[in-house]
């Protein structure tokens, strides 16, 4: 039935890597069910038999499909299914994309759909990189025209030494997580976060990742001798020669003198005109190609600036390579926010605002990986009106979860920890004008955003990227690249860090790859221009993080109790802890370890519920004074209780400093006294005495006594216990 199921087996890091062909999705271009340990994806590519009409790029999608039977789990959907794409699995698909899209022709328009399936998730075996190299497997032996294969690994740091694919342990321990990956020769992709790398150190992690693809590109390589199948023809999409040369003549000096601006707005301006001009000239004269005339203005300007860089080092807006454009940080531009700060580069700005939560604002995570919720969150805003555009808002698309996605793997290693700043913490750039790198502008401004609301971050973090135009052997790098410079040249090369060191990359590349040497001399251009955004701009605006929150923000006090008291602080059916928040004006979250997490806007009111959580949690420290309710009458006595389920007995003889003949003749059912705690009686139970607590407090004498010693002052009870008795 499977005549051409074939097997193909190495070995990656250490573990199986098995490939199946031939069993799986037959009618797919090309498919593959690759086997990295026990984690287990379903690879396809197909391509569409025709050109899609009216497009002026290559229609490719990727889908990276988390199948939560794959580790277990039954979706916590109300349809039981999953629904869209999780973030992480728009993050695979970006990681998957970046890589293999430009090793496919330029010039064609043919639908391609590339779909990886997780059927099976190994924690040891991040189904990313399985993926990864399982896709250019389906491509290598498909029928589809595509200049691979490439291949993937992830490589960490742990205890000084290199990784290639840690396991899920050694990733707890890393102090870096770095995708790289490569074609036979060059470098294609690197996606990396990590905890204040050093230059040298990452490069050479790179280069270890490098040389492991390698191997498996090699290994993909005789796949597809084996298997493959003959590349089709396509029709390309590209204008004719004798078209390009005849508007190139027509324009060029005109195009040249448009360019020639640092302002995005005249150039547009400019250009408009000349559009006009050319299709005046050239439709009737080349009426079959009338469509691919603005391709051909498209080829100009990008012929234009990278002979302006590569024959003159010339940059469109006059600036030297390694200059930036003018800078500005700016802080507290909104009144009732936790923090914001504003970025400025040039003609891109990002507003980037801070809010504080609860730890129950944490966000909730159902996907394929053991992380289930996250409590730093940053999220990037893309509208239509920062690049002049009137499109109506859908919602983020790939690309602003991407962006935001490294923005927030930038901050991530100075975010203080729990234990350290108890609060959920969410991130909001706003994107408000764009001319290229809004990503790292939101990196800066998130810096700015996070100090100015008080979060006590380690360190300060800029982002910069790093731009590249190549010709044969020949290239130059160029610092913080305008729109247009990422539009017509190869690379676009983002790092975010501190002063100390790395703590994100984001590389993408328009041609097949990047040499060694080209990676070192962005790592260094990088690193000198986001010493100089720290130094200049952000530290002189706030030179540390504000010792004091926002009036607006939560206040927040912890504590930890025994997890055998978990239940008592709960209560039966939550009421105890429900009656916490409510007397408190409080919200209280309990972990499983017991940690305590209370959030109120006045800072006494989570004072007073942190007084009654410890009471519920510990025993009632003997000779403590509390005020406590009266919760019932008896003959003997009146029960007080002291905090939500924590009650004890005042014993008749312990009412009152005088002799008590009814217990109804001191207290009633309601009232609030004060009492003290007395030791725990033969069979455990809480005992308590108004009249100690009256005698210490109020410095009363007892009846048929007398004292010449002067009365105690009156001590103001506001609930709970008294600050000298152990109040927080």
């Amino acid at each position: 039935m499977f005549e051409d199921f074939k097997v193909f087996k190495t070995e990656l890091a250490g573990r199986p890597l098995v490939v199946e062909t031939g069993k799986m999705a037959q009618l797919a271009g090309g498919s593959c069910l690759i086997r990295y340990g026990e984690t287990e994806v379903l690879c396809t590519a197909t391509m569409s038999d025709k050109p899609r009409e009216g497009v002026d790029f290559f229609p490719m999608s990727i889908d990276f499909e988390e199948k939560l039977y794959s580790v277990g789990k039954i979706p916590g959907s109300f349809q039981r299914r999953e629904g869209k794409a999780s973030e992480k699995a728009v993050l695979a698909a970006r990681v998957i994309d970046r890589p293999i899209r430009p090793l496919f022709p330029k010039d064609m328009r043919n639908d391609v759909g590339i779909v990886a399936t997780v059927m099976s998730v190994d924690p040891d075996c991040l189904p990313e990189i399985t993926a990864m190299i399982g896709v250019s497997i389906a491509l290598s032996i498909s029928p589809i025209p595509w200049a691979g294969p490439i291949s993937g690994v992830s490589v960490g740091l742990v205890d000084g030494e290199y990784v290639i694919n840690p396991t899920a342990e050694q990733r707890d321990r890393s102090e870096m997580a770095v995708t790289v990956a490569s074609t036979d020769e060059l470098i294609a992709m690197i996606e990396a976060g990590a905890n204040e790398i050093d230059n040298d150190t990452m490069f050479n992690g790179i280069m270890l990742a490098h040389k492991e693809n390698q191997k498996i590109v090699e290994f993909i390589k005789d796949i597809q001798s084996e298997i493959g199948k003959k590349k089709v023809e396509f029709v390309s999409n590209d204008p004719s020669h004798e078209l390009f040369e005849a508007v190139k003549e027509f324009a060029i000096d005109d195009v040249k003198a448009a360019l020639d601006t640092d302002d995005k707005r005249i150039r547009d301006e400019r250009l408009l005109p000349i559009y006009e001009r050319v299709h005046a000239e050239f439709d009737e004269k080349f009426p079959e190609e009338a469509e691919k005339i603005d391709d051909c203005m498209y080829k100009l300007q990008k012929f234009i600036v990278r002979r302006w860089l590569l024959d003159e080092g010339k940059r469109v807006d006059g600036r030297g390579l390694d200059d930036m454009r003018p800078l500005n940080a700016q802080i507290d531009l909104l009144s009732r926010v936790h923090g914001s700060g504003m970025f400025t580069r040039g003609q891109t700005q990002v507003l980037t605002v801070a809010t504080l939560g609860a730890a129950r604002d944490a966000q909730m995570l159902d996907g394929i990986d053991d992380e289930d919720t996250k409590r730093y969150i940053h999220h990037y805003n893309f509208p239509s009106y920062s690049v002049g555009e009137t499109k109506p808002s859908r919602g983020p698309g790939r690309r602003e979860i991407g962006h935001g996605a490294l923005a927030e793997r930038a901050l991530l290693p100075v975010i203080p920890s729990v234990e350290e700043f108890p609060y959920t913490i969410r991130l909001v750039s706003e994107v408000l004008s764009s001319n290229g790198s809004t990503s790292q502008a939101s990196i800066c401004g998130s810096t700015l955003a996070l100090m100015a609301a008080g979060v006590p971050i380690k360190a300060p973090v800029a982002g910069i990227s790093c731009g590249l135009v190549t010709e044969g052997d020949r290239f130059i790098t160029m610092v913080d690249i305008q729109g247009l410079e990422d539009f017509f040249g190869d690379m676009d090369f983002k790092v975010g860090g501190t002063k100390k060191g790395i703590t994100a990359i984001q590389m993408d590349t328009k041609v097949h790859g990047l040499t060694p040497e080209i990676i070192k001399e962005a790592f260094e251009k990088t690193y000198k221009a986001r010493c100089k955004i720290l130094d200049e701009v952000i530290l002189p605006v706030i030179p540390e993080p504000r010792k004091e929150l926002s009036k607006y923000a939560p206040k927040m006090l912890t504590t930890k109790i025994d997890v055998d008291k978990i239940g008592d602080v709960i209560g039966k059916q939550g009421k105890v802890i429900q009656k916490i928040c409510a007397e408190c004006n409080c919200k209280v979250d309990v972990e499983e370890d017991g940690s305590i997490f209370i959030t109120a806007t006045d800072i006494d009111d989570a004072h007073r519920a942190l007084d009654i959580i410890e009471t519920i949690a510990k025993d009632p420290e003997v000779g403590a004074i509390y005020k406590g309710v009266v919760t019932r009458l008896m003959s003997f006595g009146a029960f007080v209780e002291i905090a939500p389920g924590k009650e004890g007995l005042v014993h008749i003889s312990q009412l009152d400093v005088k002799r008590t003949e009814k217990v109804e003749d001191v207290v009633n059912v309601g009232d609030e006294i004060i009492v003290k705690v007395l030791p725990v009686d033969d069979q455990g139970r809480l005992n308590l005495s108004r009249r100690d607590a009256l005698i210490e407090v109020e410095g009363l004498v007892p009846e048929n006594t007398v004292s010449d010693a002067p009365r105690k002052p009156r001590r103001d009870f506001k609930g709970g216990r008294d600050r000298k008795h152990g109040r927080d």
